[in-house]
């Protein structure tokens, strides 16, 4: 139960940072009158509905059932806007997209707005149906623990063994610079393994064979193919808990797989010298439908489907959409759409890949 409540919680606080990210709404009222003849909030006299000065609506309601109204409609966008969005951003995505790009913001849910909730709704619920990795039983942690303490320990023996080969190369005048590459690689995999850990500091040099001496940050600096190749390693050594890293932290990072697309939708236009915020609003109504599909599919596995239709039916329906998504926002012709589709799929694999690497060397080192 617990588990659920944080979940909820997670969602709530996406739909929070959708409605600050969106405040606005600009659906009608059913009344459509108002008895207030200047706004409560900065008395500007009113002309309609929305006060023209500072946006607040005219009429303040001051009941129960309206705060549940107001609840609902600031973190779950319950009326017009999100209707006209969601069907188009599903199964009509690139005209969604082009009318967006072209000006008509007031009719739907902004890609910003609708990517905050749809990703924090994701992974609430596929938490909720995958189970909390952090209720792991207490032999399960313990011998994930163990594993982690027996990478370490290993890696402990290999640098003391790479400082003694570092030292008597030294004495021979012989270069050290395989020697030092390796000990870097040695001493990265040491810090992600301390961080699953929940190490805090570094163990003390005798044990570690880490002792400074003049060279000492070049023998731990982190090159970035070394950090790379340390995380999936680690990832592979221990896969329970880094997983619990992962399920607790991807959200946070979700942002950065924006960052990480826009260049790849960018290449395939580069000749057309589209403006970049055409391709930042394309990548980022994407993405929101991705995550929505992911939270259908689970909750139609949680209502007993068949996971494997339901994996089946997502992997056909992703280029599809990817497919409907170019030709309507960038009005292409159809073999112009396709060769691009098939380019963007291996972008996007390689857009996860790099985000994956991401999160999990965060997720490994915090």
């Amino acid at each position: 139960m617990a588990t659920g409540v944080e979940e909820l919680g997670t969602a709530v606080e996406g739909g929070l940072l959708a409605r600050a990210a969106e405040p606005r709404a600009g659906e009608p009222r059913a009344d459509g009158r108002t008895a207030e003849r200047a706004c409560l909030n900065c008395r500007t006299q009113l002309v309609g509905e929305f006060c023209h000065g500072c946006g607040q609506h005219a009429h303040v309601h001051r009941t129960l059932g309206a705060f549940g109204h107001d609840l609902l409609h600031g973190v779950l966008h319950l009326e017009g806007k999100l209707w006209r969005t969601l069907p188009k951003l599903m199964f009509r995505p690139g005209e969604l997209t082009r009318r967006y790009v072209e000006g008509e913001r007031a009719r739907f849910v902004s890609p910003l707005a609708v990517f905050l909730f749809s990703v924090f709704l994701m992974f609430a619920s596929v938490s909720l149906v995958s189970g909390d990795l952090s209720l792991l039983d207490e032999a399960t942690r313990a011998e994930a623990a163990d594993g982690v303490k027996v990478d370490m320990t290993r890696i402990d023996a290999e640098i003391a063994r790479l400082r003694r080969e570092r030292t008597a190369a030294t004495a021979r005048g012989a270069p050290t610079g395989a020697i030092d590459e390796k000990l870097r690689d040695a001493a990265l995999g040491r810090s992600i393994m301390a961080g699953i850990a929940g190490e805090d500091q570094a163990p003390d040099a005798d044990r570690s064979g880490l002792k400074a001496s003049g060279d000492a940050r070049a023998d731990v600096g982190l090159a970035p193919n070394g950090a790379l190749d340390k995380a999936w390693r680690a990832a592979k050594a221990n896969p329970t808990l880094l997983a619990y890293k992962l399920q607790t932290n991807a959200y946070k990072f979700s942002w950065a797989l924006i960052l990480i697309s826009v260049p790849f939708v960018w290449l395939l236009f580069l000749w057309r010298r589209r403006p970049l915020y055409d391709h930042i609003v394309f990548v980022t109504y994407s993405i929101a439908a991705v995550s929505v599909l992911v939270i259908v599919g689970s909750l139609l596995v949680a209502a007993g489907a068949p996971a494997g239709v339901v994996i089946s039916v997502a992997t056909l329906f992703v280029p599809w959409h990817m497919y409907r998504q170019l030709r309507g926002a960038y009005g292409l012709r159809r073999f112009s759409a396709l060769w691009r589709t098939a380019a963007l799929a291996a972008f996007a694999n390689v857009a996860l890949t790099l985000f994956a690497v991401l999160v999990v060397a965060m997720g490994a080192t915090g």
